[in-house]
């Protein structure tokens, strides 16, 4: 059984960094899309960014220029480095990977607040 853990979320100042990492437990094979999205309170969740076999990458306009994708194809792992936090990039952010199936973490909660 494929499991997605989510780790590198909490608390941090407007102007800040955090890095999320995503990986996957049990096997999985060829995966496509990597991706992160978000859900703040009260809103639907959303894609931020993704990312193909390829390293093609795609990110939402909010974080263009802020948020960076990446993965290792070796390990199973997405990661998403992200600076200049706002207070509107805060919510719960999940992974998600694609193969013939949809897979999603729990979900990791990131707080931008001073």
């Amino acid at each position: 059984q494929v499991q997605l853990v989510e780790s590198g979320g909490g608390l941090v100042q407007p102007g800040g960094s955090l890095r999320l990492s995503c990986a996957a437990s049990g096997s999985i094979l060829s995966i496509n899309h990597m991706g992160w999205y978000r859900q703040a309170p009260g809103k639907q969740r959303e894609l931020v960014a993704d990312i193909t076999s390829g390293g093609n990458t795609n990110y939402a306009d909010s974080v263009k220029g802020r948020f960076i994708i990446s993965r290792d194809n070796a390990k199973n792992r997405v990661y998403l480095q992200m600076t200049s936090l706002k207070p509107e990039d805060t919510a719960v952010y999940y992974c998600n990977f694609l193969t013939g199936t949809a897979y999603w973490g729990q979900g990791t909660r990131v707080t931008v607040s001073s």
